[in-house]
C-alpha cells in the first residue's frame, strides 16, 4: 500500500506540474478568465494532496483500515475532484455540454474531506513518546 500511495502522490506532483504549466502558457489563450482560474483550483487541489500523499505514504504503515482508507478517499477525491474541473474548464471550448460534472466535484471534495477526517481520528487515536 505504502508503495501504491507513493506513485500516485507522485504521478499526482507530476500531472499538477505540468497541467499548471499548460495552464499559465497555452491554456490562457484558449480559455476565458474565470475558467482558467478554475482549471488553476484543481491544479493547485491536486498539487495540495500530492504533497498530503507524499507525507501520508511516507509517516503511515497502513496496518489499519482507517489508515488505508483515509489515503484511498484523499487518492479518488483528488481524482475526482481535479479531473470534474478540468472538463468542465474545457467544455465551452471543446462545445461539450458536461455540466453533469457540476454535481461530480463536490462528491470530490467530500472524499478529501472523509479522508482528512480519518485522518484526525487516526492521530487523535495515536499515542506519541
Amino acid at each position: 500500500m505504502k508503495n501504491i500511495v507513493l506513485t500516485i502522490a507522485a504521478f499526482y506532483g507530476m500531472t499538477a506540474v505540468i497541467l499548471g504549466a499548460f495552464g499559465a502558457h497555452a491554456f490562457k489563450k484558449i480559455l476565458h478568465v474565470d475558467k482558467l482560474a478554475s482549471f488553476e483550483v484543481g491544479v493547485r487541489y491536486q498539487m495540495y494532496h500530492a504533497i498530503a500523499l507524499l507525507a501520508i505514504g511516507f509517516f503511515l504503515n497502513f496496518n489499519t483500515g482507517i489508515e488505508r482508507s483515509a489515503a484511498w478517499c484523499i487518492i479518488a477525491g483528488t481524482f475526482i475532484f481535479s479531473v470534474s474541473i478540468y472538463f468542465l474548464s474545457f467544455a465551452d471550448y471543446w462545445g461539450a455540454n458536461l455540466k453533469f460534472l457540476g454535481p461530480i466535484t463536490p462528491l470530490g471534495g467530500l472524499l478529501m474531506v472523509a479522508g482528512w477526517g480519518m485522518l484526525v481520528y487516526h492521530f487523535s487515536k495515536m499515542k506519541f513518546s
